[in-house]
């Protein structure tokens, strides 16, 4: 019953800080974070909540990542295929080597193995993490997919390492000719399990008609894919991208559009919770580290902050690697007007730098590191706890809290290419309406003809005033809503007849906030 109610308390803390980050305008994974490391320290006492690392991955990363996946164009990432690979393959092996070299320095008696685990934990940034911080925010799209797709990808080659490094320091016989082997069919093998397991759940799909069958049906199959991906050891995560990527491609033609509306209403609130609920026990964790420091706590900081240090300057260093080599490269390839401009490429490369927030996935692999005298030293495995949190706590505080002015300094904010994409999609959809209807003289198809031709004419002219479109639409529900009130106070019509039109105004109502948010006031309206 003590751990029920502290679900319950976290939740509602969740909740009330979130409001508070909405209304200041900070990532709210960042202060759950925070919150869940002042619990951990302060004087109140809290039961304890030990993160199972397996049971961690699975309930809090495995949703969010297939949410964020289903999500996520494969259009888009083609683009960005060398931008991403840099990431996913340079970057994350810069930042082992840098910082096992850094671990042997300050801690001569670690092994190799050890030091290069503790790398392998600390190098990728989590996708939970970005999802969470980026989407509050409004940057170019281009730097979005990037970053979402090296979240999306990084572990395959991190984890990789990972387990070859833990391996080899718990005394078992993995050479390094093993690693480009291990490294293909791990890879193959995941793609190949989320394509089978994706057919599977949508021969599935097609043949469940209830919304709450449906969405139970989500969740068991989220959870059953990344559980099989674990049992044959092939990349779970990378696995459930591609599960996700090919569900978004197929069950749009099997299921049924009130099935879909209501699954992405539950899944939504799913996500914050489990998102909620992960950042405040991410802070929560350090009672277990804590606990874990036999003494010299000054000796474990230092260390902790080096690792920080050393994560954050390999990451910005390589990005602007790359964008020095980008723009050598275009210099010789391209005609002058078609070079990116130097200053938002230099700034470009600064967001990407900086964007590298770790989160649970970090935490849940040094968590996961065998005990006692496995790793030769039960310290070692303490230090790499200590550095592990150390790198996600201040990336989460340092670059999630300082995102949002950067890019307001930088001047980088959407390019608005994916509302044109949207308006051009809802004006061809509109059109082969009309023309469905053509050569039908029923009078039911002219009024369909006149109410299709008037959305066509709203999408075409609600980006000349925008804000005054959405101003008068708000309005024009105002007044519906009243009405139907009024209608039911004086028992003009019944409550089912109220709730259901209720329903039409609350789906109108978000479209109309929804895309009134997505398009950019023109000059003359911000003035």
């Amino acid at each position: 019953m003590a751990l029920f109610e502290l679900l319950i308390a976290l939740l509602l803390g969740g909740a009330v800080l979130t409001a508070l980050a909405n209304r200041i305008g900070a990532p709210y994974p960042v202060l759950l974070a925070l919150a869940g490391t002042a619990l951990a320290v302060s004087p109140i006492y809290v039961p304890g909540i030990r993160l199972e690392p397996d049971l961690a991955l699975t309930l809090f990363v495995a949703p969010v990542i297939l949410d964020a996946a289903f999500d996520a164009s494969p259009r888009d990432l083609r683009e960005n295929w060398v931008p991403v690979t840099g990431l996913v393959l340079v970057a994350v092996a810069l930042t082992i080597t840098a910082v096992a070299l850094v671990a042997r320095w300050l801690v001569p008696g670690m092994p190799w193995s050890v030091a290069v685990a503790l790398g392998a934990v600390v190098s990728p940034p989590d996708p939970v993490s970005a999802t969470a911080i980026l989407g509050r925010l409004s940057p170019p799209r281009r730097l979005v997919v990037i970053l979402e797709g090296e979240g999306l990808l990084n572990d395959v080659s991190a984890l990789l390492v990972y387990r070859l490094a833990v391996a080899a320091a718990v005394g078992t016989e993995l050479t390094a000719g093993h690693a480009v082997p291990l490294f293909l069919l791990n890879s193959l093998g995941s793609v190949a399990l989320g394509w089978a397991l994706a057919r599977l759940y949508i021969l599935l799909a097609g043949r469940i008609a209830d919304l709450a069958i449906s969405v139970v049906t989500q969740f068991v199959a989220t959870f059953a894919v990344w559980i099989v991906a674990e049992k044959l050891e092939v990349s779970t995560v990378l696995t459930m991208v591609v599960y996700a990527l090919v569900l978004a491609h197929r069950t749009s033609s099997v299921q049924k559009a009130e099935v879909r509306r209501g699954s992405f209403a539950v899944w939504e609130v799913a996500v914050y919770v489990l998102n909620a609920l992960a950042f405040i026990l991410i802070g929560l964790q350090l009672q277990d580290i804590g606990d874990a420091i036999p003494g010299g706590v000054t000796r474990y900081v230092g260390f902790g902050l080096a690792i920080l240090a050393t994560v954050i300057a390999v990451r910005l260093a390589w990005t602007f690697t790359y964008n020095a080599l980008v723009r050598l490269i275009e210099r010789f390839t391209l005609p002058p007007e078609q070079r990116t401009p130097a200053l938002r490429s230099y700034k470009s490369a600064l967001v990407v730098g900086w964007c590298g927030m770790r989160g649970l996935l970090t935490l849940a692999t040094a968590l996961a590191l065998p005990f006692d005298g496995a790793l030769g030293n039960a310290e070692h495995r303490d230090l790499v706890i200590v550095a592990a949190f150390s790198v996600v706590l201040g990336t989460l505080v340092i670059q999630g809290l300082t995102l949002g002015p950067l890019l307001a300094w930088l001047g980088l904010d959407d390019d608005g290419r994916g509302e044109r994409e949207r308006a051009a999609a809802r004006q061809e959809a509109t059109r082969a309406a009309i023309r469905s209807l053509d050569g039908v003289d029923e009078p039911e198809a002219a009024i369909l003809r006149k109410e299709y031709s008037v959305v066509l004419q709203d999408e075409a002219m609600r980006h000349l005033r925008p804000r005054m479109f959405g101003k008068l639409r708000m309005a024009a529900i105002a007044a519906e809503r009243e009405t139907l009130l009024r209608m039911r106070r004086d028992h003009a019509i019944g409550e089912d007849a109220f709730r259901d039109v209720e329903e039409e105004l609350d789906w109108a109502e978000g479209n109309a906030r929804r895309r009134g948010r997505a398009l950019p006031a023109p000059e003359e309206e911000r003035r």
